[in-house]
């Protein structure tokens, strides 16, 4: 009997069938489209609780080393019970629910339920000030928001008569405990439309106030089925990723690819990162695949990786390109490759590495099954091995695309029409293929840039910086410059140990002057701390914008003319 939850589980199983043949799942990998489908009581409830109700769907590891672990059972009955109870609150199918939550049971707990209800879940940091949560509930019509309780404070002067949660109890606040009492058993109205919404994520804005990102009842939980298939995840396996709640990594990998696969999600709380103490959670938790961002893998190969044993199989980084230097020491220390991917919050994984397949140094991997990449050049609008990457739409459009960018008014056209112009999705990023298929990371549209009339990649100049035992990490921007318009400068935070000085500057801009081709020079080198957004990407354009208002040295910067 063909049904929505058959329909996706065949799709499931032949990526995990073909999970080391490229090839093959590439060439028969077709997305499942079923019109009605819902992730929490079709594919959670129904399969992974029905068939292995005592399985581990969730551990949380605290700073302190203590640790607690949920069932599939027990998920379903408390989703259930919080379902209920946010109907009886009004809740319903549609109702847009801001969550502010951090990597406690309550967020899983309330994510599967807000999905039961056919409701809309906006994830959010518990970073944001009263300002970003003000323009969240003013844009996104939030009808209910649930917060952990220090957060409450905030919403004072946030209008407004959407219904007040609070996880751990404040006055004027309903109370999450009171979710306990409402019935374990839940019923839908009805089947949910596999186009209904479902997400709403706000991304992280440089230049302008954060876009709406709309996502379906089936874009994201039908659209990790290639998140599941680069990361490697089998049933089973035990999964930590390193994200933070509120972006989009952390559904990919904290939601959905892992209880897709029907593995086990843990979570390492922690109040400062400690990179062996992560390594003792990697091990005493049996964790077998891993995946974290290029800052926590920079941090953790300055430990003596192979004096920890583990069960690790699969290892894997997003959120910006990760260096060779770093790729090798694990691969040195553990004999396994960190692989790389490449997505967006619009998306799933569209490009990557997945297990069995040759890794190339500085590749971000090959189109993942279900997506057909185009790089297209900005100005000609030509196809070639050289331009931005695009998502062809033109066949068939991917499951894991959004549905649109959103506005307080409904959809938000005037970005929508920019995005999916000429019948592709366009990423805004700049990418190379080489004979092979390879996809290599050049940088976003807006960082690249001219010096002496070279098209300059910060990703490549930053590679070969990071690479110099003192660098931590590196940004590299336009400065200006009088005789060639622009010429790249460094921005380099050290590494601990090591503390900003004249000697130590020749020193990493002569490595770099090895290292790189005449006119890819990093010619003017500051040492400083690196600006971020709250999600842990290094915000370029702070210091562009910071170098062209500069009228004077910074205090700790130097130029290659200072050692001619």
């Amino acid at each position: 009997m063909r049904t929505p939850t058959n329909e996706f589980r065949a799709a499931r199983d032949l990526l995990l069938e073909l999970r080391r043949d490229y090839d093959a799942a590439s060439a028969r990998f077709v997305w499942p489209r079923p019109t009605t489908f819902n992730f929490a009581l079709d594919w959670f409830d129904a399969v992974l609780a029905g068939e292995n109700p005592d399985g581990v769907a969730l551990r949380i590891v605290e700073d302190d080393g203590s640790a607690a672990s949920y069932s599939f059972a027990t998920m379903t009955r408390r989703s259930n019970q919080v379902a209920n109870w946010l109907a009886a609150n009004g809740v319903a199918r549609g109702t847009r629910v801001l969550a502010l939550l951090g990597n406690q049971v309550e967020l899983w707990e309330v994510t599967l339920a807000v999905m039961k209800l056919g409701a809309v879940l906006i994830p959010a940091t518990t970073l944001l000030t009263a300002h970003d949560l003000g323009d969240r509930i003013e844009r996104a019509s939030a009808g209910a928001v649930i917060a952990r309780h220090e957060i409450a404070p905030r919403f004072a002067e946030i209008p407004g008569d959407y219904l007040r949660v609070a996880v751990g109890g404040t006055d004027g606040w309903r109370d999450y405990a009171e979710t306990t009492g409402a019935s374990s058993d839940f019923t839908p109205e009805s089947p949910t439309a596999a186009e209904d919404p479902l997400l709403i994520y706000f991304t992280s804005g440089t230049t302008a106030l954060p876009k709406m990102v709309q996502h379906t009842q089936t874009s994201y939980p039908i659209g990790h089925l290639s998140t599941m298939y680069w990361l490697g995840l089998e049933p089973g396996d035990v999964h930590l990723n390193v994200s933070s709640p509120g972006w989009a990594k952390h559904a990919w990998s904290c939601v959905f690819a892992p209880w897709i696969a029907g593995a086990t999600i843990c979570i390492y709380n922690y109040a400062r990162f400690d990179a062996s103490a992560m390594l003792d959670v990697l091990r005493d938790s049996s964790v077998t695949t891993f995946c974290a961002p290029p800052t926590v893998w920079r941090m953790l190969i300055q430990q003596d990786l192979s004096a920890w044993k583990t069960s690790l199989r699969e290892l894997a980084s997003a959120g910006e390109p990760l260096n060779a230097e770093v790729i090798e020491s694990v691969e040195r220390a553990w004999g396994i490759t960190i692989r790389d991917g490449f997505g967006q919050t619009e998306t799933t994984v569209q490009i990557g590495n997945p297990p069995g397949q040759r890794v190339k140094a500085g590749s971000m991997g090959r189109p993942i099954p279900g997506y057909r990449i185009e790089l297209v050049d900005p100005l000609t609008g030509e196809v070639g091995d050289d331009g931005e990457i695009c998502v062809a739409l033109d066949v068939e459009r991917p499951v894991g695309l959004m549905a649109g960018y959103q506005a307080a008014s409904g959809a938000d056209d005037e970005r929508n029409a920019s995005a999916f112009a000429g019948g592709r999705y366009h990423t805004g990023d700049i990418a190379h293929r080489d004979d092979e298929g390879y996809i290599t990371y050049v940088g976003r549209a807006d960082d690249v840039f001219k010096a002496s009339d070279y098209r300059i990649s910060p990703f490549e100049l930053e590679s070969v910086l990071i690479e110099h035992p003192a660098v931590a990490e590196a940004a590299v921007v336009p400065a200006p410059d009088e005789l060639r318009l622009a010429v790249p400068k460094a921005y380099v935070s050290l590494v601990a140990g090591y503390e900003p000085s004249r000697a130590l500057a020749g020193e990493i801009l002569a490595y770099a002057k090895e290292h790189l081709a005449p006119y890819k020079r990093v010619r003017r080198l500051e040492f400083a701390e690196l600006p971020k957004t709250i999600s842990g990407k290094i915000r370029r354009v702070d210091l562009r914008n910071a170098e062209l208002a500069r009228d004077a040295r910074g205090e700790h910067e130097y130029r290659e003319e200072d050692f001619a």
